[in-house]
């Protein structure tokens, strides 16, 4: 069963252009460390602080897996850093869902 988790970020609304790098580099990491990045969204229109990315896995296995490979992996600390040396994310809830199917 595939899974998918769903980001919610709250970020602060003056530092947006930092988190679109954020997430740009995420774009080539997260495959590497073995989960399929469906993609992040960024405000647009309306709220602007709230931005989402989704991740899915095979399994929670998988993910927990891939959870260790991203700390390891030196793209992955590097972009973990830079959010938190600049906090430009002021909150980040993960919640794991799966696909109805008929």
């Amino acid at each position: 069963m595939t899974i998918t988790c769903f980001i919610r970020y709250q970020i602060d609304p003056f530092k947006r252009a930092q988190f679109e790098v954020y997430a740009q580099r995420w774009l080539s990491i997260i495959p590497k460390c073995g989960g399929k990045c469906l993609g992040y969204w960024m405000p647009h229109e309306g709220t602007n602080n709230i931005a989402f990315g989704l991740i899915s896995f095979d399994s929670l296995a998988a993910y927990e897996t891939y959870r260790a490979r991203i700390r390891a992996d030196a793209e992955g600390a590097a972009n973990f850093g830079m959010a938190e040396s600049d906090r430009f994310i002021l909150a980040e809830e993960r919640t794991f869902l799966r696909q109805v199917e008929a």
